[in-house]
């Protein structure tokens, strides 16, 4: 296969078809080697033998002038390494991804397929981000801005890489982009994901055991310690689903917040005894400690979000849940 084209096959009729592949030809695969060797193998070849998630990217993200956010790089508390980012919405889907406790791996485009049409049209398309299942199984994704983005070539392309993922026993997905609460919620927690913000020995514990019933953010802060000390551990927690709250609302100093599903069975009951007093704290605080030591969150815009996202099997959970 020498010369490979983006494009998918055209609708008749004015209205682009849905690019088909002959299955008979398959599915290869391009990827880089650890010495930055372009190579081609077989789809199928590839899925068994190659660990894309260690994978550089197969090609660059592009620029694209006036943007206001380009290509960089994500810290991946999954994995302790950066994976390349080609937008804000691909970095925002990278947080959900690095927060899901199935996911072991994750690359940004380490790999691009190729496949020919039925008429011997070579085609290509290169997914935005892989990511990796505990249980050995893999994603490839592609994050556009908004539904439409990338036009018909791009929906062409997504059929095609659906029927090759499916093809391997893997899923594709366009993931569609989070409303802006949602998103700002996810934001202001990958802020706490390094290891660095879980707090001293003990903190965790203190923490389940603060949180064992349903309470108020900033009052199970107080029952566990000093805020200012308390609060980044309280974000880093939520970060890594040990406590769980709804992120389809904005997150405050008021939020509800408990143990998260996975660990409600080591959590300690909740201590008899009167309840600490509860200080509503001012506005403008920040997580430097520019600001208010015990403001909790962002406040972020009013714009509608969904407090849904999608699961991993095509279905739906609640963020903020383990799915």
């Amino acid at each position: 296969m020498k010369q490979v084209d983006n494009a998918g096959a055209a609708r008749p009729g004015g209205r682009a078809k849905r690019a088909t592949t002959d299955r008979a030809a398959g599915f290869e695969a391009v990827f880089l080697d650890p010495a930055g060797h372009s190579v081609q193998q077989r789809w199928a070849d590839a899925v068994l033998t190659v660990a894309f998630e260690d994978l550089p990217p197969v090609s660059a993200f592009p620029t694209i002038p006036g943007r206001r956010w380009g290509p960089g790089l994500w810290w991946s508390a999954t994995t302790g390494r950066h994976v390349a980012a080609g937008s804000n919405a691909m970095r925002t889907q990278l947080m959900v991804l690095d927060r899901d406790p199935e996911v072991t791996g994750l690359a940004g485009r380490p790999v691009r397929l190729l496949w020919r049409t039925p008429r011997g049209q070579v085609r290509s398309w290169t997914p935005h981000l892989f990511a990796r299942y505990r249980d050995g199984t893999a994603l490839l994704a592609d994050c556009p801005s908004h539904p439409g983005a990338g036009g018909e070539r791009a929906l062409n392309a997504a059929d095609v890489m659906a029927q090759a993922c499916a093809d391997v026993g893997w899923t594709y997905r366009r993931l569609q982009p989070f409303g802006d609460v949602l998103a700002a919620n996810l934001k202001w927690l990958a802020g706490y994901r390094h290891p660095r913000n879980a707090g001293p020995p003990g903190q965790a514990a203190a923490l389940l055991e603060a949180f064992a019933r349903p309470r108020p953010l900033l009052e199970g802060a107080e029952a566990a310690g000093d805020p200012l000390a308390v609060l980044p551990a309280v974000f880093h927690a939520l970060w890594h689903q040990r406590l769980t709250t709804p992120l389809g609302t904005p997150l405050h100093e008021r939020a509800i917040v408990t143990v998260g599903p996975l660990h409600a069975a080591t959590a300690p009951a909740p201590a008899e005894g009167p309840r600490p007093a509860r200080h509503r704290p001012p506005d403008g605080g920040d997580r430097d400690g520019s600001g208010s030591a015990t403001a909790a969150g962002p406040t972020p815009g009013s714009a509608p979000a969904s407090g849904v996202l999608p699961g991993r099997d095509g279905g739906s959970c609640l963020y903020g849940e383990m799915s």
